[in-house]
């Protein structure tokens, strides 16, 4: 017997967001966040467990930068709108989990990760970009030379 509409659904809805979401190199805490759900909520969607809510719908367009017919599986093909998100996309996911902790933490609390993240900072080694070496053509490689003794 098939699978019932809504499994379908719910299969195809969750497939398309999590292609989404890994186009754009989000996790899915990122996606739940930006969204305004839990993040539990999100990954039940994804797994094909649930359907958002008609906002919820809204919103995951605008964060997945994808048509709500993508995400439903009608019309025909993939139809991307264009992100209004105000996030910077180029973030490497670590910051944007480090991002998620901090704003959890009271004021006091913050501002002394703050001192804490300045101070290590404040000490840690300047990174040096090493200079390229230059080799002449036809130049002998290292250890290959022979020493030459002074005339004498």
């Amino acid at each position: 017997m098939p699978a019932p509409v809504n499994e379908k659904l719910n299969t195809v809805f969750g497939a398309a967001a999590r292609d989404a979401r890994m186009r754009l190199g989000l996790t899915q805490a990122d996606v739940a966040e930006r969204v305004g759900i839990a993040m539990e909520v999100y990954s039940r969607m994804e797994r094909g467990r649930m359907l958002p809510r008609a906002q919820n719908l809204r919103r995951l367009c605008d964060v997945l930068a994808v048509s709500a017919d993508v995400l439903l599986g009608v019309g025909r093909g993939a139809t991307p709108v264009l992100s209004r998100a105000p996030w910077r996309e180029e973030e490497p996911a670590e910051l944007r989990r480090l991002m998620r902790t901090l704003r959890e933490l009271d004021p006091r609390r913050l501002k002394a990760v703050s001192r804490v993240v300045n101070a290590m900072v404040a000490v840690l080694p300047v990174p040096v970009a090493p200079a390229p070496v230059a080799r002449k053509k036809g130049a002998a490689k290292k250890g290959s030379m022979k020493k030459r003794r002074p005339a004498g």
